[in-house]
C-alpha cells in the first residue's frame, strides 16, 4: 500500500508524522511525505521520500508577518499544496492531511480529485469543534470576549476561517474541476477527524456532533546518541536544567537567554540552552552551561532536572515521557493549553504569560525542582501510551477502515 502524509507547519507539526512514516514502513507500507522545506534533512534520516512544499516554515515564522497578510500567505501555501501534493499523491492508497487548516484543506481536496482515501489529522484538541473549549483566535481576528457561550464562539470561529481561507481554497478546487465548499473547516474535519495526543496528557470528552478517533500521540523512537561533548558536559556534575522554545522566536524577550540562565543559576543548577529558532546562545564563558542545536531530546530531557520550553506539543509530550518537571513559558496558538495541561496533571508549573522576567522565572523553577513534582511527574510518566503510531498506521493499512467521512 502507499501512503502520502501532508503536513505543513513547524516542527511540532513535522515530528508526530516522521514517527507515522517509520512506522507504516515498519509495516511494509511504501510511504511519502509533504513536508516544508525545512525538514528535507530530518526526513531524509530516516530513509523517507520527502517532496518540498511552500516556502521554508521557519523563515516565515522569524519574519513575522502581519495579521493582516494571513489570506494572501494562506492562499499561496494552498496553491503550493494543490502543484506540490497532487504531484506526489499519484498511485496513493491513502492520504494523511495534518497541519496548518488552509494547507490540510488543500491537500483533502487533492484526495477528493484523485479519489483516494484520506483522513485529517489534529495534534491537538483546540482545532476540534467542542462544547467543553473555546476555539482558538486567529491573528488579527479575535473572538469576543463577551461572548461565552463555546458553541457561539465556535460558529464565529467557522466564519472566520471562511473569510480568511474560503476564497483561495475555492479558488483552487473550482481550477481543479472540483465544487466550492461552504464550510472550510467543516470541510477538514469531516464526521470522523483523528486526535494524535495522549488519552492522559491530553483526555477528549465526548461530543456528540463529532466522532474523534483518539490514536494516541505519534511518536519516533529516537536512538541518536547525544553529542560527545553534551555527554561530557552532563557527566560533568548535577542534572542540569533545560531551556528551549524550539520554533518560537521569542521576539518580545530579546533577553529570554540572559533571563532563563540566571533564573536557572539561582537554583543553585546548571543549563542546557537550545539554539532553537529564538537563536539563544551563552551570555559568558562560565562552565555551567552548555549550548545545543538540534539533539535526541528523548535522550536528553531522562537526564535534565527540568525542561522549561514553550509548550509545543511534541515538546510537552517528550518531556512528559521523560518524567522531568517542566516549566511551560507559552507563547501562542495551543501552548496556554498544554501549560494549562502540565499545572493540571502537577507535573510542572504554567509560567504566567509569554514574557519571562528573573522573578518570575525563578518562582516558577522553584516549584518545578520540588521532590513532590518531580514524584508525580515520575508517576505520569508511566501511565503515558506509546502505541499511537501502530494504532493509526493499523487504521491507514485497512482498506476497509473508514478513515473520514
Amino acid at each position: 500500500m502507499r501512503v502520502l502524509l501532508s503536513t505543513y507547519g513547524s516542527r511540532g507539526d513535522v515530528e508526530p508524522v516522521v514517527g507515522l512514516a517509520v512506522r507504516l514502513r515498519e509495516l511494509g507500507a511504501e510511504v511519502r511525505v509533504c513536508a516544508p522545506p525545512d525538514f528535507a534533512e530530518r526526513l531524509a534520516g530516516v530513509g523517507v521520500p520527502m517532496v518540498p512544499v511552500g516556502p521554508s516554515a521557519s523563515e516565515l515564522t522569524v519574519a513575522a508577518p502581519p495579521p493582516s497578510s494571513l489570506p494572501e500567505r494562506a492562499a499561496r501555501l494552498i496553491t503550493s499544496q494543490f502543484d506540490a501534493v497532487t504531484a506526489a499523491a499519484e498511485g496513493c492508497d491513502v492520504l494523511v492531511a495534518t497541519g496548518m487548516l488552509p494547507t490540510a484543506a488543500g491537500a483533502l481536496s487533492v484526495a477528493e480529485k484523485l479519489g483516494i482515501r484520506s483522513v485529517s489529522v489534529t495534534f491537538q484538541q483546540l482545532t476540534l469543534p467542542s462544547p467543553h473549549h473555546a476555539p482558538l483566535a486567529y491573528p488579527g481576528r479575535p473572538l469576543p470576549p463577551e461572548v461565552t457561550d463555546n458553541r457561539v464562539l465556535w460558529k464565529l470561529d467557522a466564519e472566520n476561517v471562511n473569510a480568511l481561507f474560503g476564497e483561495a481554497l475555492n479558488k483552487n478546487r473550482v481550477a481543479n474541476g472540483l465544487l466550492p465548499v461552504d464550510d472550510v473547516r467543516g470541510y477538514v474535519l469531516g464526521d470522523r477527524p483523528w486526535l494524535a495526543t495522549d488519552p492522559i496528557l491530553d483526555p477528549w470528552p465526548a461530543t456528540p456532533d463529532l466522532d474523534v478517533v483518539q490514536t494516541g500521540a505519534w511518536i519516533v523512537p529516537d536512538e541518536r546518541p547525544l553529542p560527545a561533548d553534551l555527554e561530557a558536559f552532563l557527566d560533568a556534575g548535577t542534572p542540569p536544567v533545560y531551556v528551549g522554545f524550539g520554533s518560537m522566536p521569542m521576539h518580545a524577550s530579546a533577553d529570554v537567554a540572559e533571563v532563563a540562565i540566571e533564573a536557572v543559576r539561582a537554583q543553585g543548577r546548571r543549563v542546557v540552552v537550545l539554539h532553537g529558532w529564538a537563536e539563544l546562545a551563552l551570555i559568558d564563558d562560565r562552565d555551567d552551561c552548555f549550548v545545543v542545536g538540534e539533539v535526541n531530546h528523548q535522550a536528553l530531557f531522562g537526564r535534565v532536572a527540568a525542561v522549561v520550553h514553550h509548550g509545543g506539543s511534541g515538546t510537552t509530550m517528550t518531556a512528559t515521557r521523560s518524567g522531568a518537571p517542566q516549566v511551560v513559558v507559552p507563547q501562542a496558538t495551543d501552548q496556554p493549553y498544554w501549560a494549562g495541561r502540565v499545572a493540571d496533571l502537577g507535573i510542572g508549573v504554567a509560567h504566567d504569560g509569554p514574557t519571562p522576567t528573573f522573578e518570575s522565572l525563578s518562582a516558577a523553577l522553584k516549584s518545578a525542582l520540588t521532590d513532590e513534582t518531580r514524584a508525580r511527574a515520575t508517576a505520569v510518566a508511566a501511565t503515558i501510551r506509546t502505541d499511537g503510531t501502530t494504532v493509526a498506521a493499523k487504521l491507514l493499512l485497512d482498506a476497509r477502515s473508514p478513515l473520514s467521512a
